[in-house]
């Protein structure tokens, strides 16, 4: 454990709180505290702690996860500390070529993102999290340094003050004074407590602001769960939330006491499709783009389909939505047929005209053919002169990126764009077109940012950074397509 001790001290330990003004001083390459950025040092710790022996004494193996935790949050520190000083110099080298004050800064977040393996939406929250903590927050930084608390805590209060000016936020902290030992023992509800408490008695308006502006950001949200089931999120603001639920609630105790068989939870989940889709079974007018081989379709084959918007899903589970959701709507016209003679007595004209369309429509299923490349599974190339990707090609790369192409970045597709700009005479053709998210789209326009499709048997795009660090991306495997070394 000295060994331990020892590297923590020499490689990790991070120089004293510098103010902004003398950081925006500091040469490029260097930190605060002079110290040049290298990599040698870390590399040097990693493989001692990759190469060092696992004691079997309980005591001593405590030890080292404590000194463990200690290490990391020093290193989150650290992190925080370059991150800060690499900002300042991209803003630097950015000024001295002539980019306007305004834009200077652009695309900093994305390569710290690519540097911690992280998305770019994720490298923003870090970035902002390391400024915050270097320039306002020096108790807090000093807190995580020592190991006493942990990148996540110190990322609750800097989240708990952010809504106050510079100089609270540095009171507050002076305040709460985590390297004093405020927090010792106290979990994350105490030290948001804690944090919110002290805001509010620094700025209360700054406070109510943020709540009234809070219900600004309502938006629903979807993510996978596991078992082919997802999580439909609403945030909503609390009186418009609350009567969401008391309404589903009632209509399930009312559901279940006519003798429904469905629990109270499956019935308040089944009134939420219904209402929102304006249909019994859920799906109706929506395309759910399912993407299987056709020896999974029709001969029953095993591999696995994927579903736009969601991912892998079984092959069983992706033939019977087919043939489950195409008979279950039969079946609903059917029941609505036989009902019909029984409801024309007492029914309005309005709802009848809305059973009578109920009727004449379809679950359609359309099937359409994806040919791909022998062996690679790679979807073949389609050309075309245009300045834009005609809509068949844009749903073509859609299917085949299913996610935003930067590295680490998993967000919805929202722009197809071209890999080489079109103003820089790329053309409009598969190979050259990638589906990114909308603000990777605009990070890649920024001086400095360039891309290219690699050659290779699947589709693959080298992303360079303004500091000449490249990352692959590799369009994701199609359903049917083996790794090289299996089917070698």
């Amino acid at each position: 454990m000295d060994g331990i001790r020892r590297s923590q001290r020499a490689t990790v330990a991070s120089p004293p709180h510098v103010p902004a003004r003398d950081l925006a001083s500091t040469p490029t390459g260097t930190v605060a505290s002079g110290v040049p950025v290298s990599g040698r040092g870390v590399r040097e710790l990693i493989f001692e702690l990759g190469s060092r022996p696992i004691t079997a004494d309980s005591s001593a193996l405590i030890d080292e996860l404590r000194d463990l935790e200690d290490l990391t949050s020093a290193i989150s520190a650290r992190q925080a500390r370059v991150a800060v000083a690499f900002d300042l110099a991209q803003r630097g080298e950015q000024a001295r070529a002539g980019v306007p004050a305004a834009e200077r800064g652009t695309g900093v977040a994305a390569q710290v993102a690519m540097a911690r393996r992280e998305s770019p939406h994720k490298g923003s929250r870090l970035l902002g999290l390391a400024k915050a903590l270097v320039k306002e927050m020096p108790r807090t930084l000093a807190e995580l340094e020592s190991g006493q608390l942990n990148e996540w805590r110190a990322t609750l209060l800097v989240k708990e003050t952010a809504c106050l000016s510079v100089e609270d936020r540095a009171a507050v902290d002076e305040e709460l004074a985590p390297d004093a030992g405020t927090f010792d023992g106290a979990g994350d509800k105490a030290i948001i407590a804690a944090a919110k408490a002290a805001a509010y008695r620094r700025d209360p308006r700054s406070v109510a602001q943020r709540a009234s502006h809070a219900a600004t950001e309502r938006t629903v949200s979807l993510r996978p769960a596991p078992d082919t089931m997802t999580y439909l999120t609403a945030l909503l603001p609390v009186a418009q939330g609350v009567a969401v639920y008391a309404a589903l609630t009632r209509t399930a105790d009312s559901v279940r006491s006519s003798g429904d068989e469905r629990t109270r939870a499956q019935v308040m989940a089944d009134t939420l499709t219904e209402r929102v889709t304006g249909t019994p079974g859920g799906v109706a007018g929506v395309n759910l783009n399912l993407v299987m081989t056709d020896r999974t379709l029709f001969q029953g084959d095993p591999e696995p389909a994927r579903l736009e918007g969601y991912g892998i899903v079984p092959a069983e589970w992706a033939r019977a939505l087919l043939v489950d959701e195409q008979s279950g709507f039969e079946d609903q016209v059917h029941r609505g047929r036989e009902g019909g003679e029984r409801r024309e007595g007492r029914e309005s004209r309005a709802g009848r005209e809305r059973r009578e369309r109920t009727e004449r429509s379809e679950f359609a299923v359309l099937i359409r053919r994806l040919y791909t490349a022998p062996g690679s599974g790679e979807l073949l190339a389609m050309d075309s002169k245009a300045r834009f990707f005609p809509q068949r090609l844009r749903s073509f790369i859609h299917i085949r990126d299913n996610t935003c192409r930067t590295p680490y970045c998993d967000a919805p597709i929202r722009h197809i764009d071209h890999v080489i700009p079109w103003h820089s005479g790329g053309s409009t053709h598969l190979k050259n077109g990638a589906g990114l998210c909308e603000a990777c789209n605009h990070t890649k326009e920024t001086p400095g940012w360039t891309a290219k499709s690699m050659p290779g048997d699947v589709h693959t795009i080298r992303v360079s950074t303004p500091t000449g660090h490249s990352y692959k991306s590799k369009a994701p495997p199609l359903p049917g397509r083996k790794p090289t070394r299996l089917t070698n």
